[in-house]
Protein backbone atom coordinates (compact mmCIF):
# COMPACT_ATOMS: atom_id res chain seq x y z
CA UNK A 1 0.00 0.00 0.00
CA UNK A 2 1.77 3.32 -0.97
CA UNK A 3 1.29 6.05 1.35
CA UNK A 4 0.34 9.65 0.42
CA UNK A 5 3.50 11.02 1.69
CA UNK A 6 4.81 9.01 -1.51
CA UNK A 7 3.69 11.29 -3.90
CA UNK A 8 4.45 14.60 -5.43
CA UNK A 9 1.60 16.73 -6.01
CA UNK A 10 2.20 19.64 -8.15
CA UNK A 11 1.07 21.75 -10.46
CA UNK A 12 1.48 20.28 -14.01
CA UNK A 13 4.03 22.36 -16.92
CA UNK A 14 5.26 21.85 -19.99
CA UNK A 15 7.66 19.23 -18.81
CA UNK A 16 4.52 16.83 -17.98
CA UNK A 17 3.25 17.04 -21.37
CA UNK A 18 4.87 13.89 -22.20
CA UNK A 19 2.20 11.87 -19.94
CA UNK A 20 -0.45 13.49 -22.10
CA UNK A 21 -0.86 9.94 -23.87
CA UNK A 22 -0.72 8.04 -20.65
CA UNK A 23 -3.13 10.15 -19.07
CA UNK A 24 -5.96 10.07 -21.87
CA UNK A 25 -5.47 6.46 -22.49
CA UNK A 26 -6.47 5.83 -18.75
CA UNK A 27 -9.22 8.45 -18.53
CA UNK A 28 -11.19 6.42 -21.41
CA UNK A 29 -10.19 3.09 -19.68
CA UNK A 30 -11.84 4.37 -16.32
CA UNK A 31 -14.82 5.61 -17.95
CA UNK A 32 -15.34 2.27 -19.85
CA UNK A 33 -14.81 0.00 -16.80
CA UNK A 34 -17.42 2.35 -14.92
CA UNK A 35 -19.96 2.01 -17.57
CA UNK A 36 -20.30 5.52 -17.91
CA UNK A 37 -18.78 8.26 -20.02
CA UNK A 38 -16.68 11.35 -19.66
CA UNK A 39 -16.09 13.92 -22.17
CA UNK A 40 -13.40 12.69 -24.26
CA UNK A 41 -10.26 14.85 -24.62
CA UNK A 42 -7.14 14.54 -26.93
CA UNK A 43 -3.72 14.29 -25.88
CA UNK A 44 -3.26 17.68 -27.29
CA UNK A 45 -6.19 18.81 -24.85
CA UNK A 46 -4.55 17.79 -22.04
CA UNK A 47 -0.71 18.84 -22.99
CA UNK A 48 -2.58 22.28 -23.44
CA UNK A 49 -4.05 22.34 -20.00
CA UNK A 50 -0.71 21.69 -18.48
CA UNK A 51 1.05 24.68 -20.58
CA UNK A 52 -1.55 26.94 -19.14
CA UNK A 53 -0.70 26.26 -15.67
CA UNK A 54 -4.57 24.67 -15.49
CA UNK A 55 -3.75 21.30 -14.55
CA UNK A 56 -2.23 19.05 -11.33
CA UNK A 57 -0.35 16.52 -11.64
CA UNK A 58 0.65 13.32 -8.95
CA UNK A 59 4.15 12.04 -9.83
CA UNK A 60 5.62 8.92 -8.20
CA UNK A 61 9.71 8.99 -9.04
CA UNK A 62 9.49 9.00 -12.36
CA UNK A 63 5.70 7.29 -12.67
CA UNK A 64 2.40 9.74 -13.38
CA UNK A 65 0.00 9.00 -10.96
CA UNK A 66 -2.61 11.19 -11.06
CA UNK A 67 -4.20 13.83 -13.24
CA UNK A 68 -7.03 16.59 -13.19
CA UNK A 69 -7.51 20.08 -15.00
CA UNK A 70 -9.60 23.19 -14.58
CA UNK A 71 -12.02 24.45 -17.56
CA UNK A 72 -13.73 27.16 -17.42
CA UNK A 73 -17.66 28.42 -18.90
CA UNK A 74 -19.87 31.21 -18.74
CA UNK A 75 -16.72 34.09 -19.50
CA UNK A 76 -15.00 32.24 -16.36
CA UNK A 77 -18.23 33.02 -14.18
CA UNK A 78 -18.15 28.88 -13.37
CA UNK A 79 -14.98 26.94 -13.39
CA UNK A 80 -15.04 22.65 -13.69
CA UNK A 81 -12.49 20.43 -11.96
CA UNK A 82 -12.38 17.88 -15.06
CA UNK A 83 -10.87 14.49 -16.11
CA UNK A 84 -9.72 13.35 -11.99
CA UNK A 85 -7.83 10.41 -12.91
CA UNK A 86 -5.59 8.17 -10.42
CA UNK A 87 -3.34 5.12 -11.92
CA UNK A 88 -5.27 1.85 -10.96
CA UNK A 89 -2.18 0.79 -8.56
CA UNK A 90 -2.21 3.93 -6.67
CA UNK A 91 -5.95 4.04 -6.00
CA UNK A 92 -7.12 3.29 -2.18
CA UNK A 93 -3.89 5.55 -1.01
CA UNK A 94 -5.94 8.54 -0.57
CA UNK A 95 -4.47 10.43 -3.23
CA UNK A 96 -7.42 10.97 -5.35
CA UNK A 97 -8.69 13.21 -2.38
CA UNK A 98 -5.15 15.65 -2.17
CA UNK A 99 -5.20 15.84 -6.28
CA UNK A 100 -8.71 17.15 -5.45
CA UNK A 101 -8.01 19.68 -2.66
CA UNK A 102 -4.82 21.13 -4.72
CA UNK A 103 -6.80 21.63 -8.05
CA UNK A 104 -9.76 23.14 -6.03
CA UNK A 105 -7.06 25.57 -4.38
CA UNK A 106 -5.80 26.18 -7.55
CA UNK A 107 -9.22 26.62 -8.98
CA UNK A 108 -9.59 29.28 -6.20
CA UNK A 109 -6.52 31.19 -6.69
CA UNK A 110 -6.82 31.63 -10.35
CA UNK A 111 -10.61 32.23 -10.19
CA UNK A 112 -11.66 33.49 -6.71
CA UNK A 113 -15.24 34.30 -7.67
CA UNK A 114 -16.54 31.91 -10.00
CA UNK A 115 -18.47 29.00 -9.17
CA UNK A 116 -16.70 25.55 -9.09
CA UNK A 117 -19.18 22.95 -10.14
CA UNK A 118 -18.96 18.68 -10.96
CA UNK A 119 -21.16 16.09 -12.26
CA UNK A 120 -20.57 12.71 -11.22
CA UNK A 121 -22.04 9.38 -10.27
CA UNK A 122 -19.03 8.23 -8.25
CA UNK A 123 -19.50 8.40 -4.34
CA UNK A 124 -16.46 9.04 -3.55
CA UNK A 125 -16.10 11.62 -5.41
CA UNK A 126 -19.58 12.67 -3.98
CA UNK A 127 -18.02 12.56 -0.45
CA UNK A 128 -14.57 14.50 -1.54
CA UNK A 129 -16.79 17.27 -3.11
CA UNK A 130 -18.65 17.61 0.03
CA UNK A 131 -15.42 17.92 2.54
CA UNK A 132 -14.07 20.71 0.27
CA UNK A 133 -17.47 22.80 0.72
CA UNK A 134 -19.38 21.50 -2.62
CA UNK A 135 -23.24 21.23 -1.74
CA UNK A 136 -26.00 19.29 -4.15
CA UNK A 137 -27.75 21.48 -6.89
CA UNK A 138 -30.07 20.72 -9.54
CA UNK A 139 -28.77 20.93 -13.05
CA UNK A 140 -30.79 24.57 -13.46
CA UNK A 141 -27.71 26.15 -10.83
CA UNK A 142 -24.60 25.15 -13.47
CA UNK A 143 -23.25 26.94 -16.27
CA UNK A 144 -26.09 27.10 -19.32
CA UNK A 145 -22.89 27.49 -21.66
CA UNK A 146 -23.70 24.87 -24.62
CA UNK A 147 -20.12 24.12 -25.21
CA UNK A 148 -20.09 21.99 -21.53
CA UNK A 149 -22.95 20.82 -22.65
CA UNK A 150 -21.75 19.01 -25.49
CA UNK A 151 -19.08 17.41 -23.81
CA UNK A 152 -21.89 14.54 -22.27
CA UNK A 153 -22.51 13.35 -26.13
CA UNK A 154 -19.63 10.87 -25.49
CA UNK A 155 -21.42 9.55 -22.30
CA UNK A 156 -23.36 6.58 -22.49
CA UNK A 157 -25.86 8.65 -21.09
CA UNK A 158 -26.84 11.13 -23.04
CA UNK A 159 -29.90 10.03 -24.01
CA UNK A 160 -31.12 10.33 -20.47
CA UNK A 161 -29.91 13.51 -20.28
CA UNK A 162 -31.82 14.88 -23.74
CA UNK A 163 -34.82 13.19 -22.52
CA UNK A 164 -35.43 15.35 -19.85
CA UNK A 165 -34.36 17.96 -20.98
CA UNK A 166 -31.04 18.55 -19.44
CA UNK A 167 -33.12 19.04 -16.07
CA UNK A 168 -31.32 15.86 -14.56
CA UNK A 169 -29.78 12.35 -15.18
CA UNK A 170 -27.90 9.96 -13.95
CA UNK A 171 -24.94 12.45 -12.16
CA UNK A 172 -25.34 14.47 -9.69
CA UNK A 173 -24.80 17.85 -9.60
CA UNK A 174 -22.41 19.67 -7.00
CA UNK A 175 -21.76 23.15 -6.52
CA UNK A 176 -18.74 25.38 -4.52
CA UNK A 177 -20.45 29.11 -4.70
CA UNK A 178 -17.59 31.15 -3.21
CA UNK A 179 -20.50 33.81 -2.33
CA UNK A 180 -21.99 31.98 0.14
CA UNK A 181 -18.55 31.23 1.69
CA UNK A 182 -17.47 34.52 2.73
CA UNK A 183 -16.46 34.76 5.64
CA UNK A 184 -17.71 38.06 7.91
CA UNK A 185 -15.33 40.75 7.45
CA UNK A 186 -12.81 41.15 10.22
CA UNK A 187 -13.00 43.94 12.84
CA UNK A 188 -10.38 46.84 12.67
CA UNK A 189 -8.80 47.96 15.86
CA UNK A 190 -10.82 50.66 15.85
CA UNK A 191 -14.14 49.37 15.71
CA UNK A 192 -13.20 46.43 17.98
CA UNK A 193 -11.99 49.31 20.50
CA UNK A 194 -15.56 51.14 19.59
CA UNK A 195 -17.58 47.99 20.54
CA UNK A 196 -15.83 47.05 23.57
CA UNK A 197 -16.55 51.08 24.76
CA UNK A 198 -19.60 50.30 24.15
CA UNK A 199 -19.46 47.54 26.29
CA UNK A 200 -18.03 49.08 29.18
CA UNK A 201 -20.70 52.32 29.06
CA UNK A 202 -23.35 49.66 29.36
CA UNK A 203 -21.34 47.84 32.12
CA UNK A 204 -20.65 51.30 34.02
CA UNK A 205 -24.58 52.45 33.56
CA UNK A 206 -26.00 48.64 34.90
CA UNK A 207 -23.31 49.10 38.00
CA UNK A 208 -24.41 52.83 38.71
CA UNK A 209 -27.99 52.22 38.43
CA UNK A 210 -27.48 48.83 40.78
CA UNK A 211 -26.19 51.12 43.46
CA UNK A 212 -28.19 54.37 43.36
CA UNK A 213 -31.06 51.53 43.64
CA UNK A 214 -29.66 50.09 46.46
CA UNK A 215 -29.02 53.70 48.04
CA UNK A 216 -32.57 54.06 47.65
CA UNK A 217 -33.37 51.16 49.53
CA UNK A 218 -31.37 52.24 52.19
CA UNK A 219 -32.55 55.61 52.73
CA UNK A 220 -36.35 53.87 53.06
CA UNK A 221 -35.67 51.36 55.53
Amino acid sequence: MHKLSDFQIIVAGPEHTVYKEQIVEEMAESAKSRGTGIAKRSPDYVAQKMLEGKAVIALYGGIWAGFCYIETWSHEKFVANSGLIVCPEFRKSGLAKAIKQKIFELSRTKYPEAKIFGLTTGLAVMKINSDLGYEPVTYSELTNDEEFWKGCRSCVNFDILTSKERKNCLCTAMLYNPQEKQEPPMETPAETFKKRTKLYERFLSLKKFIFLKKELNSKNE
